[in-house]
């Protein structure tokens, strides 16, 4: 068993939120509402949040699985309309942008033996 420190893990979870921004920053380019990089890390910490307390607070009341998660993803793609001041069309666009990216992103990374990365904020990823 390998144990991490909190360094470590701090570590992690930069590079996962840079490699989230990314995604949400390219998933933004392409649905015409590119910002700056910036906005899309803020996006990804906002939207993890958000999805986060949505699910904590669905499991204090019982409630989880599917609907948990898709009431999640919503919460998710309102941050992504709020960040970018666009409707629900083109943030459902960002977000499938995002995950796109991200996939790849990880992907190339697991190529080259980056492994234990996720794209922090970006749902599914």
């Amino acid at each position: 068993m390998t144990t991490h420190g909190i360094g470590t893990s701090l570590l992690v979870l930069a590079v996962s939120l840079l490699i989230g921004g990314l995604a949400i920053h390219v998933g933004a380019k392409l649905a015409f509402a590119a910002k700056d990089y910036a906005d899309a890390v803020l996006t990804a910490l906002l939207g993890a949040v958000a999805w986060t307390v949505v699910d904590i607070a669905f499991a204090a009341v019982g409630i989880g699985g599917l609907f948990a998660s898709i009431a999640g993803l919503l919460v998710w793609i309102s941050v992504v309309r709020w960040q970018y001041s666009v409707g629900w069309i083109r943030a459902a666009i960002v977000g499938v942008g995002a995950w796109l990216s991200a996939l790849v992103v990880l992907g190339i990374l697991g190529i080259v033996g980056v492994g234990g990365l996720d794209a922090f904020g970006v749902p599914g990823a």
